[in-house]
Formats: C-alpha cells, structure tokens, sequence
C-alpha cells in the first residue's frame, strides 16, 4: 500500500516544542518509527510550514497512485478551508491524525473543518495516533 503521510505547521518542530504535549521525539524518529511499524507499505513523508505547499501536495496524490492518507494539518485544522476543499476531492481513504487530543484542549481546536472530508479522525493518541490511522487506512482498502 502507497501511503502519502502529510504534517502540516510545526510539526517539525516535534521534540522541541512543548515536549510534554506532544512527546520527546523528533519528526524523523516519528517517521523512522512508522517505516519500522509498516515495513510491508511504502510510506510517503512530506511536512510544510506553508498552506500552499500542503496543498499542491494534496492535489498531487491525486495523480500519483497514492492508495491511502494520514493528514496531520496542525493548526490548519481548525482554520483552513482552502485545505478542507483540496482534501474533499481526493478519492482514497484518508485519516486526520493529532499527537494530542484536541478535544482537551482550547476550545477553538474542538473544531476540526478538514475533519467534515475525512474517512475519520484518531486524536490523543501520541505517536499512536498515525499507528492506528494507518491501520484504518488498511481496513478501508480492503472494504473498496
């Protein structure tokens, strides 16, 4: 299975920012640990700072034979419409992911305006969240 693993605004900054939120790790220990977890898929790892980029990344899964997404958009979650309406035509199962559970936490992250075009969303889980999410993507494979 090609999956596409999409983290969006300061998720580069793992293992620096906010440590007790969001763990200790790095971004490339997360990703080391996944390719560890899924030898048997070929995992995709892309992260930006800029919508945009997210975007034409989006769109490019599109055209690329991408069999499944793992979106972690970050703050764009909460904000970012023009991201919500690129991820709605992609027509692969797709799964927003979040290190902490937003449900816990300020109330403007409640709202997640990209999760309304998601196959579903896992949150909470730490590094465990993108575990599990490629775990619904293989069970959603297997239903198409």
């Amino acid at each position: 299975m090609k999956i596409l693993i999409i983290n969006g605004p300061n998720l580069n900054l793992l293992g620096k920012r906010n440590p007790g939120l969001y763990g200790s790790g790095s971004l490339q220990e997360l990703q080391d640990f996944l390719k560890a977890e899924f030898p048997n898929h070929s995992l995709e790892f892309f992260q930006s700072n800029i919508e945009g980029e997210l975007i034409d990344k989006v769109q490019q899964a599109m055209e690329d034979n991408t069999n499944g997404l793992i979106i972690n958009p970050g703050g764009y979650s909460h904000t970012s419409v023009a991201l919500r309406d690129a991820l709605e035509p992609l027509e692969v199962p797709k799964v927003e992911v979040h290190i902490s559970n937003i449900h816990a936490r300020e109330e403007f992250r409640e709202k997640s305006i990209t999760g309304s075009v998601m196959s579903g969303i896992i949150t909470g889980f730490g590094k465990y969240s993108y575990v599990l999410g490629i775990q619904a993507l293989e069970k959603l494979e297997k239903q198409q």
